[in-house]
């Protein structure tokens, strides 16, 4: 059954002894605990479901591929994994483990989606049971095929009138090259020729393109994010979405305050996102959700939870005596932030997989062979969570 992880990743939320599913109840539940779709989303949704049962073959990896070159998630228009993604990753999960170097570099769009897919906390995989991703690996550019010159010079013409590599056409005849050389019966004299020459030499160098300097590739760190404190001045249910809180938060901003999104509902209570002081991204592009339009992320912990029903989140707590608007930066990324996080860069995925908590319930972000930085203010405070170790933190 190409289901087995997305059953195991689930099974905590599932009663699954009750008597077995079928892939078609197992989805059926599973949906719920993902983001609402358009009508359009949602048939594109059960398009890829499809797919994935039948993903393994090479026409079915040249799609997806294709469809992953201007994607962060399968679905369109989503900011958010979906059921899609869950199952498509499933599907071919086993797989791409033993992709070799060749497969790896026909299909980097899929590597680079899956390896996302992979440490957003969808699945629960260990680091040894991660699919171990190559970024250093050397890939051949994509180019899009041209049409050449000949094709572009003939298209079109007679083909009765192009002999022996020459057009002979009326049209041909009566249009002669605006820029070629006077032709000489006899020899031209040394000042003529002198001119021909540097006029020659000159057409060369136009003719050589201009070497520019290309910008260094950035690798993505924490200091790119704008990290603030903010002001949760009042928060309401979201009018069309059960598990959306709307909030409005003061985040120093001269505009004022922003109107936030955060899918906290039945898991923190209404009356605990009031008048309070949490930790915001501010970069983020904005994403409207179920026709409200959120300018910014609040950035809490998590942890899983033995109860199937319920799931343990938490804020990350500004220290006391913090303002709103007030910077937040991981120790040795004190740098301006983006003003707005390309999506396309993937900035935010690559450095959030690196965001946790130590045993002192402090925020930290963690790199291999680096050590660990926590999550500061500009006197040094650091910021952390109230009871979780170990917690996913986005």
């Amino acid at each position: 059954m190409p289901f087995d992880l997305l059953t195991k990743a689930f099974a905590k939320k599932l009663n699954l002894s009750e008597s077995p599913l079928t892939e078609e109840e197992l989805l059926g539940k599973l949906n719920a605990d993902f983001p609402a779709l358009s009508e359009i989303q949602q048939a594109e949704q059960n398009q890829w479901i499809t797919l994935s049962k039948r993903v393994d073959e090479p026409t079915t990896i040249d799609q997806l591929n294709d469809a992953l070159k201007s994607k962060t998630y399968l679905i369109t228009d989503s900011a958010q994994a979906s059921l899609a993604d869950a199952a498509v990753f499933s599907a071919l999960y086993a797989s791409l483990k033993e992709w070799k170097e060749d497969q790896v570099k026909a299909h980097r769009h899929i590597i680079r989606w899956a390896d996302l897919i992979q440490n957003i906390g969808l699945f629960d995989l260990a680091a040894a049971d991660k699919i171990v991703v190559n970024y250093n690996l050397e890939v051949p550019r994509e180019i899009k095929e041209k049409p050449k010159k000949d094709d572009k010079k003939d298209a079109g013409k007679d083909p009765k009138a192009v002999k022996g590599g020459k057009d002979t056409s009326k049209d041909a005849k009566k249009e002669a090259p605006k820029d070629e050389a006077p032709k000489f019966k006899g020899k031209p004299d040394p000042e003529t020729l002198a001119a021909l020459k540097a006029a020659k030499e000159k057409k060369k160098k136009e003719k050589k393109p201009q070497a520019q300097a290309q910008p260094e590739a950035v690798v993505p760190n924490p200091g790119m994010i704008d990290f603030r404190v903010g002001h949760i001045q009042k928060a309401i249910k979201h009018p069309d979405a059960d598990s959306l809180y709307v909030s409005t938060i003061d985040m120093g901003d001269a505009e004022g305050p922003r109107t936030v999104c955060s899918g906290l509902a039945g898991i923190i209570p209404l009356e605990d996102m009031q008048d309070r002081y949490v930790v915001c991204v501010a970069n983020l592009k904005p994403v409207t959700m179920r026709g409200i339009k959120s300018c910014a992320m609040v950035l809490c912990a998590s942890r899983e939870n033995e109860d199937p029903h319920s799931k343990e989140v938490e804020f990350v707590n500004p220290p006391k005596g913090a303002k709103a608007g007030e910077k937040i930066f991981f120790e040795t990324y004190d740098q301006t932030p983006e003003k707005q996080l390309n999506p396309k860069k993937k900035i935010w995925e690559a450095c959030q997989a690196g965001f946790t908590t130590n045993e002192n319930k402090e925020v930290i972000y963690k790199k291999e062979g680096e050590p660990d930085r926590k999550l500061i203010v500009k006197d040094g405070q650091v910021l952390s969570c109230n009871n979780f170790v170990g917690a996913c933190v986005r």
